[in-house]
């Protein structure tokens, strides 16, 4: 069994409230349970008005497949949502 995470820090401009930051990260992990079947959580940052991190994990049996899934979600991330990225990582562990 293999487990694909991902992390990412991102920045969430024109934010004034914790309000809209906790309605931009639901929408956010919404998406990414909804589309790659994947387990999301907002992981740390959770008092800061400007910044967010979140953590993704996917179980497949292939290294290569659930690590094309984590990119393919970062770049809908990317894509569709108005944050900027500070740092991302992907990574996988064998069990």
């Amino acid at each position: 069994m293999i487990v694909s995470m991902i992390q990412f820090i991102f920045e969430i401009p024109d934010v004034d409230s914790i309000k809209e930051k906790r309605r931009l990260i639901r929408s956010m992990k919404d998406k990414l349970q909804r589309r790659f079947h994947m387990s999301v959580a907002e992981v740390d940052l959770q008092d800061s008005l400007s910044f967010g991190q979140i953590g993704g994990a996917l179980v497949s049996n292939s290294r290569d497949f659930g690590e094309s899934v984590l990119r393919k979600a970062f770049e809908m991330i990317e894509r569709e949502v108005p944050v900027r990225i500070q740092d991302m990582s992907i990574y996988s562990q064998e069990f």
